[in-house]
């Protein structure tokens, strides 16, 4: 499956502001943001400064990048997802962030079993986890109300998740997810709310974006 792989640090200056993409390291002084708060690049002050005050077309397009990058989904990928949130009943805009949160790999990070996203892409694609007792290993598999998400039992053996039970404990998990540390567990109970998703993502503006 298709991934970015490029320095994932340009990603949040581009957009200038944290996507936590790294994990630990995006709360240390060594955040790239923190040292070059502007865009990549020879022109990255000037084009920082164009985007504050850009059309409406520009904050559209920051909008839609901010997700898909948020949730490390490239743009086919997340054209796809609009197209289904767009088939749904309800708000395309809650209904797309909504696809995005019970990616397998997201539900991953939100139980705090992995320290980013990245990270939990890479844990499910090496087959780490279950999803109602059968091996998964696709990440963008969306999950339903009711599936749960459990370390496989060799897995749980490995000093790397030893170790992240202890950082898991101290990260509250999502409302919308019950949590069983002592499983290395956890199960979707309900859809996320809005409150409950990134607030820096503005959903409105990527609806605007693929309805032009």
């Amino acid at each position: 499956m298709a991934r970015y792989t490029g320095p994932v640090c340009k990603l949040c200056r581009r957009e200038g502001e944290k996507l936590y993409l790294k994990g630990a390291r995006c709360f240390s002084p060594k955040c790239a943001l923190e040292k070059r708060n502007y865009a990549p690049g020879v022109h990255g002050r000037a084009q920082s400064a164009r985007s504050e005050r850009g059309s409406d077309y520009s904050r559209q397009l920051r909008a839609k990048q901010r997700a898909r990058r948020t949730y490390g989904v490239l743009e086919r990928q997340f054209r796809r997802y609009y197209s289904d949130a767009l088939r749904k009943r309800g708000l395309t805009g809650l209904n797309l962030l909504q696809l995005l949160e019970l990616r397998l790999d997201n539900v991953v990070y939100r139980l705090g079993l992995a320290d980013s996203r990245a990270q939990a892409r890479q844990l499910v694609n090496h087959g780490h986890f279950t999803v109602n007792g059968i091996k998964a290993d696709i990440p963008s598999m969306i999950l339903k109300v009711g599936d749960s998400v459990t370390l496989r039992e060799g897995s749980a053996k490995l000093d790397f998740f030893k170790d992240m039970a202890e950082v898991a404990e101290k990260r509250a998990s999502s409302l919308w997810l019950d949590r069983d540390l002592g499983k290395m567990s956890g199960k979707v109970t309900r859809f996320p709310e809005r409150a409950e998703i990134d607030g820096t993502l503005d959903e409105q503006l990527i609806v605007e974006y693929y309805s032009r």
